[in-house]
């Protein structure tokens, strides 16, 4: 029967072997070293040194003594008789036959290994079990499975199954209680009262007040924006932001928040007072600050679309309404002024070379000549027109657009006021002036008059001073209020994204700089980081040796160009490669891709995923939202239908039956308490550590190669996380899921991000972020991802950074030694890198980095903070010089080694295909996404994501097991042809319609395969 917890199948798979181990398991467990050598070599007789080899390693692997050694998958058995020069790994049988043997080899091991009871470490376990649950929050199984690790690597022999399970059920339960009563002491009997009123509903209303307030902006207006303030002041009022909960772990408090977030408030209510209360404060705690992101993300929005780019879109559309009129007076003006210079301009005979007087010796003879053609009062009409029409001789480019803005004053009426008094904004001395200026803006608001003294004339650049100083309606002494709002508001506008204005009641919006590592935190975290990256305290050595490593490259590189035919140079001294031809496809790739594919099983989707579960028990790490440990029967299956929904972007209507766990009511009960993004990762993680171990994997890559891209979504619904951009979302908004995969065709994860933004900006965060899977080397991205700060960051994060470059005449190449000969590289490396502008930034740079490295702030506000203007300051110049020797690293091996070339090619052309595969998953609705908040965008596309991976790993497996029965029969099978298969292959994969969730047993593990010249149904 089940313990607690546990199923039956993981009650029985407890300390036991579970199928044969992978090739990497084996590697890691059953691999005898010296000292394993030295011990099994005392026993004189095969099969006891067989035998006493399977004890030692099968107590590493799994923790326990085995009552049957022999009881052993035979690739156990196998790998250790190799490793001993055993021929006859049969001899293993006779191990059994004498149990003394076994119990004295038992009793021995025990002795020399050091293994201890679990009694002697029980009080140790605790502390340790305990000590994870209070900071990570693990689901019940997670910690089970943790704390039999633990148990192994330190030798203490595992207790029976209901032994661990209840001693993991009751510290965890310890745990969480301890959680909600600290939470609970905290808050004294009014705020306890205040909590509690969140869950009533007030009269005349249909939700409660929780659940008003937890619901984010969605349109983009300024009543809107006036609202979101007005909600995040309401939430402020509260009172929760200023208790201390630092001494709660940061994740617990996220998860409980986010329970408060998407739970019901009638299941809030249900629980004790500490529970209840405990939640709802760290809700309230979150919401504080999640209330002033979402104002501030909205006006981010408001301004950017709204109001800078509507009134850009406005003026071109009333300057081509004018068009015609300003060409009809501008073509008067031309033919009068024609006139003119023929009239009054000395007289050139072209054939004799004379020079003779004007055609006209006064000045009413040329007005006669210009009337003949043009009357005057024509003539001043189009004077007049070209002045009303066209911009004074003395303005700029952006004084129309601007003039434009001036007039949409009642967009940002509603919520000025507010916007000052709610959020707690911040400023580095160069947004200082601008948030000055901000604050003052409500003073200035609906007053008659206002002097030139009461502003800040130093913010009115460029047209913005003779709009707010100089306009035509002005009283003498007097300036536009309105305009200089908008003055003001377009520059904080920028120094905001900039991040210098920040708001320090804000996660999201406030200050990069403050979440650096620095002091006492800096120079503990700094040894370790330096070390994990590589990277020396002093500078001097180190780009001594990137500039040796640069010289001796294009040394070498230019030293083959006469033999390379992939590159040339054109007359500028600009680089140019050869198209990449593709490879050819030889009938024997062909004959194995046909084959192959025609053996693939044809499923329904839910099975797909059903199968997966049951290979991997990624479904266990779909955990409750409560905490609590029960678990529904037939949970996978319910998790299955959702991932369909979710991931095929159906709805519940295709899943739905009559089965309890296809019913309404549990899909919507199981979809709110069990599917959110850390339970998708987590399942995610599962699937990427099974598509690692399969041999066909293993032939595409190492799993050290990955690209990041985009996918983009159109959003139909409105929503302060979409943005526009005509090219990808019509006249929609819509927004872009970043993912990482790597050479192994695994999704390692993935950003849900607004729009179609620069890659760049958040490619660290992705690999930093990942769900699992090995920490790729090298990097492949777009030309969209690339620049020189990106370059700079990720090489100092130790990864190889190899960006597409589609614009590569056009990149500059650096060099170090400006007298260096670089031969045909002479032109094109025109560049310099300053090593001494490195140097001396190298503190900051490492602290930098360590920051980014330890999680501390995001790579995305970094990147952000070190340019200006579309600048960089000067600690971003010296990274951006730190990565330039990267960049001319790569590009000269772009140009010597087509073989990198190609790779590159095939690393993104895994990731389209894997593109391709989610567009046909994800086909309900158009394909677009209807999710008006980033928290439910990042959820159902977690679920597309796991969906991806789970299909990606069944096809994988079905083909692995295809090649190596057609390696078996015969078929003529190449290693080089296995590298090119593809596991993105859809036809035999049912994704439309309503579908079965009913899985056949599986007595191999898999199902049969086709014939390979087998029909299509």
């Amino acid at each position: 029967m089940p313990v607690e917890f546990l199923t039956d199948e993981q009650a029985a798979a407890y300390a036991a072997f579970r199928g044969a181990p992978s090739r990497t398991e084996l590697e890691r467990f059953f691999f005898l070293d010296d000292a394993d050598r030295e011990l099994i070599e005392g026993k004189r007789r095969t099969h006891n040194r067989l035998g006493f080899a399977v004890q030692l390693t099968t107590a590493r692997h799994l923790g326990v003594f085995l009552d049957d050694p022999t009881d052993v998958p035979a690739e156990v058995v196998d790998y250790l008789a190799e490793q001993l020069d055993i021929a006859d790994a049969s001899v293993l049988k006779a191990y059994g036959e004498r149990e003394n043997t076994r119990l004295e080899h038992v009793r021995e091991l025990r002795r020399v290994l050091e293994y201890r009871e679990f009694a002697e470490a029980e009080a140790e376990l605790r502390a340790w079990v305990d000590a994870r649950a209070w900071t990570t929050g693990e689901g019940p199984k997670a910690l089970f499975d943790a704390a039999a690790g633990w148990l192994r690597e330190r030798r203490v022999l595992l207790p029976g199954v209901t032994t661990l399970a209840r001693l993991v059920a009751a510290v965890r339960e310890a745990a969480n209680q301890r959680l909600w009563d600290t939470l609970y002491g905290l808050l004294n009997t009014g705020q306890r009262a205040v909590l509690d009123s969140l869950l009533s509903v007030p009269p005349g209303a249909r939700v409660s007040e929780l659940d008003r307030l937890r619901r984010g902006p969605v349109r983009v207006s300024g009543p809107q924006l006036k609202w979101s303030l007005e909600r995040a002041e309401e939430i402020s009022d509260l009172g929760m932001g200023v208790l201390d909960v630092s001494a709660i772990p940061p994740r617990r408090l996220a998860e409980l928040s986010r329970y408060g977030v998407d739970g019901k408030a009638s299941l809030l209510r249900r629980h004790g007072d500490s529970r209840r209360l405990a939640t709802l404060l760290a809700t309230a705690v979150y919401l504080t600050t999640r209330a002033v992101d979402d104002a501030l993300d909205l006006l981010e929005v408001l301004i950017a679309t709204k109001l800078l780019a509507k009134a850009e879109r406005e003026t071109v559309k009333e300057k081509i309404k004018t068009l015609p009129r300003v060409e009809r007076a501008s073509a008067k003006l031309a033919t009068a002024f024609q006139v003119v210079f023929d009239t009054t301009a000395e007289q050139v005979d072209t054939d004799t070379g004379e020079v003779s007087g004007p055609k006209v010796e006064s000045f009413e003879a040329m007005w006669e000549q210009i009337e003949a053609v043009v009357p005057r009062a024509e003539l001043a009409a189009a004077i007049a027109a070209l002045f009303e029409l066209t911009p004074p001789l003395d303005s700029d480019a952006d004084e129309a657009w601007r003039s434009m803005l001036v007039t949409r004053f009642g967009t940002v009426r509603p919520f000025l006021r507010l916007l000052v008094k709610v959020v707690d904004f911040g400023a580095t001395p160069v947004g200082l002036p601008v948030l000055t200026a901000l604050k003052s803006l409500p003073e200035l608001m609906g007053r008659k008059k206002v002097g030139p003294a009461e502003i800040d004339t130093g913010l009115l650049v460029g047209s913005w001073r003779r709009l707010v100083l100089a306009a035509p309606h002005l009283e003498p002494g007097t300036v536009d209020w309105k305009a200089y709002v908008f003055c003001v508001l377009e520059q904080f506008h920028r120094m905001l994204r900039r991040k210098e204005v920040f708001a320090k009641n804000s996660s999201k919006w406030g200050d990069p700089r403050a979440k650096l590592l620095a002091g006492e935190a800096w120079e503990q975290a700094k040894p370790t980081v330096l070390a994990s990256l590589g990277l020396p305290a002093a500078a001097d050595e180190h780009l001594a040796a990137r500039a040796a490593l640069l010289h001796g490259t294009y040394r070498e590189v230019a030293g083959r160009l006469p033999d390379n035919a992939q590159i040339v140079f054109d007359d500028d001294g600009r680089l140019h490669f050869a198209a990449l031809e593709p490879e050819p496809e030889p009938a024997s790739l062909l004959d194995l891709r046909a084959a192959v594919n025609a053996m693939l099983p044809r499923v329904d989707l839910p099975e797909v995923l059903l199968e997966v579960f049951s290979w991997t028990g990624a479904d266990q790490a779909f955990t409750s939202v409560t905490g609590g440990e029960a678990r529904l029967k037939d949970l996978h299956v319910t998790i299955a239908a959702l991932l369909v929904a979710h991931g095929c972007n159906v709805g519940y209507t295709p899943v739905i039956s009559g089965i309890d766990a296809l019913k309404y009511g549990r899909l919507s009960h199981v979809d709110q308490t069990y599917l959110r993004l850390a339970t998708y990762r987590a399942a995610n993680a599962t699937l990427i550590e099974h598509q690692a171990s399969i041999g066909l994997a293993q032939a595409w890559g190492g799993g050290l190669v990955a690209s990041v891209d985009g996918m983009r979504f159109v959003v139909p619904v409105p929503s302060v996380y979409a943005r526009p951009n005509p090219k990808y979302f019509g006249r929609r908004g819509g927004a872009t899921w970043l993912n990482m995969i790597n050479d192994q065709a695994a999704g390692l994860g993935g950003k849900v991000v607004a729009g179609t933004p620069r890659d760049s900006l958040y490619v660290l965060d992705v690999l930093y972020d990942r769900d699992g899977g090995k920490r790729p080397e090298m990097i492949v991205t777009d030309t969209a991802s690339y620049s020189d700060i990106v370059f700079g960051l990720l090489t100092l994060a130790g990864f190889a950074y190899a960006p597409q470059l589609a614009d590569l005449p056009d990149q500059k190449m650096w060099r170090i030694d400006r007298a260096a000969d670089y031969g045909a590289f002479q032109d094109a490396a025109r560049g310099r890198v300053d090593l001494a502008r490195i140097e001396r930034h190298w503190e900051d740079i490492l602290r930098i980095i360590g920051s980014i490295h330890t999680g501390a702030v995001r790579a995305y506000d970094v990147i952000r903070m070190l340019s200006r203007e579309g600048r960089p300051t000067p600690l971003g110049d010296a990274i951006a010089h730190y990565g330039r020797i990267a960049k001319t690293l790569h590009i000269l091996r772009l140009a010597d080694e087509p073989v990198y070339r190609r790779q590159i090619k095939v690393q993104a052309n895994l990731q389209e295909g894997r593109h391709a595969l989610a567009r046909k998953i994800f086909h309900g609705r158009a394909g677009q996404l209807y999710q008006r908040y980033q928290d439910g965008m990042e959820d159902q596309i977690g679920a597309l994501g796991l969906v991806l991976n789970a299909l990606v790993l069944f096809t994988s497996r079905y083909m692995d097991a295809a090649v190596i029965q057609l390696r078996n029969d015969g078929f003529d099978v190449r290693d080089e042809d296995v590298a090119r298969l593809s596991p993105f292959v859809r036809h035999h994969i049912n994704m439309l319609g309503r579908y079965s969730f009913s899985l056949p047993d599986l007595p191999g593990g898999l199902r049969p395969l086709r014939a390979p010249d087998a029909a299509e149904e």
